[in-house]
């Protein structure tokens, strides 16, 4: 264990060539840091109740905020862009988690979750929980799937030309969705396919590819780890509480930093992540 003075954690995000992990305390409304000499600290107040955490082709920091309804991007000098807060006109409801394709196009998934909790009195003014996708070269956003009951961690795998999307229904009750779909991807950014990849037990939440393409998912109190066919190959388990993501990453990039609840842990591995480091 590395941290246990957060609440609810997420978001974990890794920057090698700092030697430095971010992650989100969403009640809290804070990013938090830590580095492998075990300094840590604040990293921003008031983050707007961060949640996902990735990093895009320039090295940046891009964030998913659940009261701010947005996406943003850090940029070299500390500012603020906002990259998506509305489409169709209409606020988002509560960007969960995102990830960044090597084209530069930004992915993310929209559930109410962060809405009910952290917007005391907020409206709910889209019909769906999506997908979205933002153009790289206009800023554009659009859906890329709009048939999610509560879509909630993404991944692509090493190549690209699969979407990784899971559906976290059932914290909404018994019977709902619980899996995790897989999408193929075309060159211009459209989505086919779409079928469950594979059905956990456990809430399916933040996910990882590594450079095998073995896609390691959240999954209750365990870390599921399919292989690209869907087989279920291994897991890291008896953690104290549900997770609710993972990234790779560490001195040698062996490393999971795996958050949940107050926590935040680090496991050796026998695997290196494929997102950008």
């Amino acid at each position: 264990m590395l941290h246990d003075q957060g609440t609810f954690t997420e978001g974990p995000v890794w920057f090698a060539d700092l030697q430095l992990l971010l992650w989100s305390d969403i009640p809290n409304n804070r990013l938090l840091r830590w580095t492998p000499d075990g300094q840590g600290g604040v990293f921003r107040e008031n983050s707007r109740h961060a949640n996902g955490n990735a990093r895009d082709r320039e090295g940046r920091l891009v964030t998913c905020e659940h009261s701010g309804r947005r996406v943003t991007r850090t940029e070299a000098d500390g500012r603020i862009t906002v990259i998506a807060d509305a489409y169709a006109g209409r606020k988002l409801n509560s960007p969960n988690d995102v990830v960044v394709k090597s084209d530069g196009s930004i992915w993310f998934t929209d559930p109410e979750y962060g809405l009910r909790v952290n917007v005391p009195g907020g409206a709910r003014e889209q019909a769906r929980e999506n997908v979205y996708r933002v153009d790289p070269a206009t800023g554009a956003v659009a859906v890329a799937v709009d048939d999610f009951d509560k879509p909630n961690g993404l991944a692509f795998s090493p190549d690209e030309l699969l979407l990784y999307v899971a559906d976290s229904a059932v914290t909404d009750g018994p019977g709902r969705n619980s899996h995790i779909r897989r999408f193929r991807v075309d060159g211009g950014g459209r989505l086919s396919g779409g079928e469950v990849f594979a059905a956990t037990a456990g809430i399916p939440d933040g996910m990882r590819v590594d450079t095998d393409g073995n896609l390691w998912a959240s999954a209750g109190k365990k870390i599921d780890i399919y292989a690209p066919d869907g087989t279920l190959i291994g897991q890291v388990s008896d953690f104290p509480m549900d997770v609710t993501n993972l990234t790779f990453g560490g001195v040698q990039g062996d490393e999971i930093f795996v958050t949940g609840g107050q926590f935040l842990f680090s496991v050796k591995v026998n695997a290196r992540g494929a997102q950008r480091p």
